[in-house]
């Protein structure tokens, strides 16, 4: 049997991106400003590139499997 689930959350993956690119960048720049400079651009372009997966940014479709034993994100344009 397949089924979808589509899931919602309008904060976690804004959260999620946030955070890991924080992370990353604080490594590379030691001034405060160039890294606030660098985090806000980085979010956006990871953002963009989550738009294949979630929909507005918050919604999150999953096809469940159980047959095949299987969980796959859907993407956008496939819904």
């Amino acid at each position: 049997m397949k089924f979808r689930v589509t899931m919602k959350d309008p904060d976690t993956l804004g959260d999620a991106i946030k955070e890991a690119v924080e992370g990353d960048v604080k490594f590379l720049v030691d001034d405060p400003d160039e890294q606030s400079a660098l985090i806000e651009v980085r979010q956006e372009k990871v953002s963009e590139i989550c738009k294949e997966w979630f929909k507005w940014g918050e919604y999150l479709t999953v096809e469940i499997d159980t047959e095949a034993g299987t969980a796959v994100v859907v993407p956008v344009k496939d819904l």
